[in-house]
């Protein structure tokens, strides 16, 4: 083995605290949904003050990271992207999968704020896509006359999602805006930007289905009409 060929370690810088405390639901891209939010609180000795000097002036960065829940699946050579409608192969480095041979995945997403206190350092970010306990290893300013091409052309993933319509029920909006003046967060839209993209795989899509997922600390139900999805429940549940 040649010294290109050597095992590299990566070490986890931190870890992610998102609004995503499992994978269903997650926006199948960074920024599609801005409700979206989490902090990355850094690990010693990565939480010094002078390593996150000058990141306050940057408005996105990328934050590099783990896909830690899939590691014990391990990697495939070829994958069915969503927007194939899960019927069609394309290879891994041709896709966002995380079932890759190393299992690193990045997002651009917004710096809210660089918090400083107690000696160390954490980000707030929101439009993420990031799973609650996500390891982090690496993050790096986003820099748009670089990183924004806008005569790229991206392959099958070129066009727009289409949207789908949701509403509410009178209980399910009862909740939700109690929920936003008890605890800050705007549950409500939240869900609601997460839904008009449609998180359901693509082989589960029948008229009148009903469907889960958790938001934070709440378990938010939705089931498919003829005019997109209705939601219709929701209750607070404890989040291991």
């Amino acid at each position: 083995m040649n010294q290109s060929q050597q095992d590299i370690v990566l070490t986890p810088i931190g870890r992610v605290f998102s609004c995503w405390p499992e994978k269903f639901g997650i926006p199948k891209q960074p920024g599609l949904v801005m409700e979206a939010t989490a902090t990355v609180e850094f690990f010693p000795p990565y939480d010094r003050e002078e390593m996150f000097r000058g990141l306050e002036d940057f408005s996105h960065i990328w934050v590099v990271f783990l896909f830690h829940d899939t590691v014990s699946e391990g990697w495939k050579p070829t994958v069915r992207p969503p927007r194939l409608g899960g019927q069609k192969r394309v290879g891994v480095f041709a896709s966002r999968s995380p079932h890759r041979p190393n299992h690193l995945g990045m997002s651009v997403v917004r710096l809210v704020r660089v918090v400083v206190a107690n000696g160390s350092v954490k980000l707030e970010l929101a439009g993420v896509d990031l799973l609650d306990g996500t390891p982090v290893v690496d993050i790096k300013p986003y820099i748009p006359y670089a990183e924004s091409l806008p005569n790229a052309s991206c392959g099958f993933t070129m066009e727009a999602i289409p949207e789908v319509a949701v509403s509410f029920t009178t209980a399910a909006e009862r909740f939700l805006a109690e929920y936003q003046q008890r605890t800050g967060r705007n549950l409500r839209e939240l869900v609601y930007q997460t839904l008009i993209s449609d998180p359901r795989p693509a082989s589960q899509r029948s008229i009148g289905r009903e469907y889960g997922a958790l938001f934070w600390n709440v378990n938010v139900r939705w089931r498919v009409v003829d005019q997109g999805f209705e939601v219709f429940d929701s209750e607070e549940v404890t989040v291991k």
